[in-house]
């Protein structure tokens, strides 16, 4: 799937000047409030009228404003999930469902309810109403309908913001599996940096009407000089891991990496999945020597390989660890009681309990080649 945006539109005092390619499966609009990511998704869907631009799904354009052309949001195929899941309150989850699937002509579907309902986990709720159902189920049943349209781009407007943390976790899980199994393009909008470092492929940060970043969240998560100072602190890298094996005497698993072994909080996942692991950068304690005696269960060796200082009056520490990037986030005192300088060999110390739920997801399934695509690199 490719997605490439360039507009310009002005919401009364707002303007929005979006210019982007993707090529991910889920593409995240991430931002603070009012930053531009749902009015963007909104000129995508079809809803707004951008005052210039082109938009282009796959090889198709939705908007090219140069040649008069504006295909109609019902003829666009794209599916859309909101904040809040809007199912007819007097509509079973059957009948819910089975409302998408009216818009879409028999020829052009390529989603069955079965499917849905397994990629979901909602055949259990077929003949319950929306009143009977948890923020969680609402939005899983949500996300049903929209993939009954059979689109070929869905949308995701903030879908976990009116859950409370239990509801986003029981439906987290789902989210991954329709990233990896649906075959259906995402745009997830989200300002929760957890959220968009465990499920995105490509990250697209939004600041005050203007795209600051795009790239893949290695690259982008880790840069605070793209992030907003509310979450700059959240700032860290992504490591890309696979489950090795269960402590199950101590409730922890073990997740192997290039840049050596992590001690987790118990993982539900069989021994060789793989992971996305997101370390902040105030979690990473650094050491000139291997430590001795310390609870902190995850210890890496590695290099010094930059120090950069932050708005805030800190040192961000480069790492090399066995060739994947690390960062920690010293003071200046620590900086110079260690004599940290680029070159210098050191440990970095990492607690368990740091790589909490928020910090692990899965890690996206590599995209296998088409047999088209193979043909074509032979020849």
């Amino acid at each position: 799937m490719s997605l490439a945006v360039d507009v310009t539109h002005r919401f009364g005092s707002f303007l929005l000047e979006a210019r982007f390619v993707s090529e991910g499966r889920l593409t995240a609009f991430f931002g603070r409030s009012g930053s531009g990511k749902t009015s963007l998704i909104n000129i995508i869907a079809g809803v707004v009228r951008p005052n210039r631009g082109r938009i282009v799904l796959d090889d198709t354009p939705l908007v090219d404003t140069e040649r008069g052309l504006f295909v109609p949001k019902y003829r666009r195929r794209v599916g859309y999930v909101f904040q809040e899941g809007r199912l007819f309150p007097h509509l079973t989850v059957r009948q819910n469902l089975q409302f998408g699937r009216w818009f879409t002509p028999a020829r052009e579907r390529h989603i069955g309810l079965d499917q849905v309902l397994d990629l979901l986990d909602i055949g259990h709720l077929l003949d319950r109403r929306p009143g009977g159902l948890s923020g969680g189920e609402k939005q899983r049943v949500a996300i049903g309908r929209a993939l009954l349209t059979s689109p070929r781009l869905l949308l995701m407007d903030e879908p976990l913001a009116s859950l409370d943390d239990s509801r986003k976790e029981e439906i987290l899980p789902f989210i991954e599996r329709l990233r990896d199994e649906a075959q259906v393009p995402i745009v997830y909008v989200s300002h929760s940096l957890p959220e968009v470092a465990r499920l995105a492929t490509t990250v697209v940060v939004f600041q005050d009407g203007r795209i600051v970043a795009t790239g893949s969240p290695t690259d982008v998560l880790g840069r605070a000089d793209v992030l907003a100072p509310h979450v700059a602190a959240e700032a860290g890298v992504l490591i890309e891991a696979t489950v090795s094996g269960h402590d199950r005497a101590f409730d922890l698993t073990v997740l192997q990496s290039r840049a050596g072994t992590f001690q987790a909080p118990h993982l539900d996942l069989p021994i060789g999945t793989p992971v996305r692991v997101r370390i902040r950068a105030r979690d990473v304690m650094i050491a000139t020597m291997r430590p001795d005696g310390l609870s902190a269960l995850n210890v890496l060796s590695g290099v010094v390989s930059a120090l950069d200082a932050t708005a805030d009056g800190l040192v961000e520490v480069g790492l090399d660890c066995s060739g994947v990037r690390l960062a920690a986030r010293l003071t200046r005192k620590s900086i110079a009681t260690l004599q940290l300088k680029p070159g210098r060999e050191v440990f970095a110390v990492i607690k368990s309990v740091a790589l909490d739920r928020d910090a692990l997801g899965r890690a996206p399934i590599p995209v296998e080649p088409s047999s088209a695509d193979a043909s074509t690199s032979r020849a």
